[in-house]
């Protein structure tokens, strides 16, 4: 499938590969970007570096999080993977250190997303609640016990 972005991206693909600092990133494969940009933006409070209908940018807590449709993967190892998988992440929490888990459970619901665990504090000393963005990516909003959050 070709590109659906009319119009030259707001950067080369090259230049943002090189301006991507150390550390872990995420790149999330999605039939549908708008969709899972707009959960991170208003359930997440991300902030939206950069959308496209291809491709969005969003940063978390000062990381940055790639979200890409399925169709830019064509060609690529991934595409074989995700071929009529429809649920993704299965198995992985994405962990959002510093999110305080109980705002971003009352924005879920009150978005209409699936909170599969509410928030409630853990053995492990963090607060923390359990959502499913969509095409079924889990983000775990999180808090040392005690902690001032960082975020709301």
């Amino acid at each position: 499938m070709a590109m659906k972005r009319t119009g030259e991206p707001w950067m080369k693909a090259d230049a943002f590969g090189r301006s991507i600092p150390c550390g872990i990133g995420l790149n999330l494969l999605t039939h549908d970007p708008a969709a899972l940009a707009a959960f991170c933006r208003d359930v997440l409070l991300a902030r939206l570096v950069y959308q496209d209908a291809d491709f969005a940018v969003a940063e978390i807590g000062g990381s940055q999080m790639l979200i890409h449709a399925d169709h830019t993967y064509s060609g690529h190892p991934m595409s074989g993977v995700i071929a009529g998988v429809d649920m993704r992440g299965i198995g992985a929490e994405l962990r959002l250190y510093g999110l305080d888990p109980d705002g971003a459970e009352v924005r879920a619901r009150a978005a209409g997303h699936l909170v599969l665990a509410g928030s409630s504090d853990k053995p492990h000393g963090m607060r923390e609640c359990h959502l499913i963005a969509p095409e079924g990516y889990v983000f775990v909003p999180c808090v040392a016990i005690g902690a001032n959050e960082t975020r709301s």
